[in-house]
């Protein structure tokens, strides 16, 4: 692996100064897919190669869970996943996202790897990653997997590239309507993660809205209101140390058994974290039966446009939407 350089960030502030001050920098902390990033050499307009490592470990106090029953939970930025998992807090609170935790890679990878990581790790497409395929997302012109091997590759949302986000915590927070907060070279801002993620349409270049000198320090989860569940699946090929072939985050507010509010995401079938606002619409103010909650999934899946490998996702989608819905009800 090529030597590179290395700064020790001592405040979110400095951080951020020394992103600014070099161009060519990326942050490290849990390193799971930076690493492999700079020992495989890949660049590109959408993956500068690094020169200077700005290592965020070393600023104090950003692993934490606060939880207060007004405001609801905090979590630092560089909180690794069981941390986060094993919490009472948001066990008891929020089971969704310690399902979500608890979901990626294996136990060894979870106590390494963060929060923040985990939302922002790249793509793993196979094209991205290899260095023989001028793809979109490194600046060329053309989309690999639209010819080639695409049976992971996104069935909704896909123009001109046809990633699937990654981050199985992503979903989740998303369901939960959290926001992320951000360090920025002017100062502190707030950006719901409805709005975090962008697709290609927006930027094929990038997953967030993040600059090269923004970070994400903190994940703010509203409390949930009265008699709101929440749950995480997720449909891998091998039981363990595999990303998602489909996954699904419901949180909703349930009243004698009716959907009064909430929200479906799906992971694994789009480039960001995919809000399905026609299950939504089919389960709202509904008493959920085994029909409504199929209903909602069917529906989820109208818009569908799976390529030549993948069309397994969306009955994958379907059921997992219906199987979640109704694991609220137990």
């Amino acid at each position: 692996m090529r030597s590179l350089k290395y700064y020790s960030a001592t405040s979110w502030e400095d951080a951020v100064d020394a992103l600014t001050k070099h161009e060519n920098s990326q942050v490290i902390a849990g390193g799971s897919d930076l690493l492999g990033w700079v020992k495989d050499d890949l660049h590109g307009p959408g993956a500068p190669r690094a020169e200077v490592l700005v290592d965020i470990r070393t600023i104090p106090d950003t692993s934490y869970i606060n939880f207060d029953a007004s405001s609801g939970l905090k979590l630092g930025a560089l909180t690794n996943l069981t941390t986060i998992e094993e919490s009472s807090v948001v066990q008891q609170n929020y089971p969704g996202l310690a399902l979500a935790a608890g979901a990626p890679a294996s136990p060894s990878i979870r106590n390494t790897g963060t929060l923040g990581g985990n939302l922002l790790q790249r793509p793993r497409c196979w094209y991205l990653r290899g260095r023989e395929f001028p793809c979109y997302k490194k600046g060329g012109d053309f989309c690999f997997a639209v010819t080639g091997e695409n049976e992971y590759h996104a069935i909704l949302e896909g123009e001109l590239c046809y990633i699937v986000h990654p981050s199985d915590a992503a979903p989740a927070l998303v369901a939960l309507n959290a926001v992320a907060n951000v360090a920025t070279p002017n100062g502190m801002k707030q950006v719901p993660f409805d709005e975090f993620f962008i697709g290609p349409r927006i930027n094929v270049l990038k997953e967030t809205v993040l600059e090269h000198n923004e970070l994400l320090t903190e994940v703010a989860v509203p409390q949930p209101a009265p008699g709101t569940k929440s749950t995480f699946l997720k449909v891998t090929q091998r039981n363990v140390y595999d990303f998602a072939i489909v996954s699904v985050a419901v949180a909703a507010q349930i009243e004698n058994g009716t959907w009064v509010d909430g929200r479906v995401v799906l992971g694994g079938v789009a480039p960001t974290p995919h809000r399905s606002k026609a299950a939504e619409e089919v389960l709202k103010g509904q008493k959920i039966t085994e029909a409504v909650a199929s209903e909602a999934g069917r529906r989820s899946m109208l818009n569908a446009r799976p390529m030549t490998n993948n069309a397994y996702k969306v009955d994958i989608a379907q059921n997992l939407i219906r199987e979640a819905v109704m694991s609220l009800m137990a």
